[in-house]
């Protein structure tokens, strides 16, 4: 099966050997994203801000391959407290106002650079 590299200069360069999403059939496998600007630089704040960021990250991406928040059918959600399960819900659900795709949240010990939250996403051409 013919695999496709996507990227974007919309969203940070990979920080490791990965790509920011691989095309595979009909499918866009994206890598998480954390709350990198698309200069590499972490992003200062809030669980909100962190979130916000990181879809926006997943959009741009999205958008690189011809897609959008629309065709993701999985997401899993990377948290290192729970207790910031509610205002990244919140945020999630502007994103995702109308059929939600499937989604696992999990709390991690950490994640790369100290961020709060990292996402990942599969999405559906058809």
């Amino acid at each position: 099966m013919k695999k496709l590299t996507i990227s974007t200069t919309q969203a940070p360069a990979a920080i490791g050997p990965y790509s920011q999403a691989v095309e595979v059939g009909d499918f866009l496998f994206l890598s998480g994203q954390i709350p990198l600007d698309p200069e590499g630089k972490r992003v200062q704040g809030d669980i909100v801000v962190q979130t916000i960021q990181v879809l926006e990250n997943i959009k741009a991406v999205l958008g690189a391959a011809g897609l959008s928040l629309g065709q993701v059918v999985k997401t899993t959600v990377y948290l290192t407290d729970m207790s910031d399960f509610a205002e990244m819900n919140r945020v999630y659900a502007e994103f995702f106002p109308e059929r939600a795709p499937a989604r696992t949240t999990v709390q991690v010990v950490s994640l790369p650079r100290g961020v709060a939250v990292e996402i990942e996403a599969i999405a559906c051409k058809k």
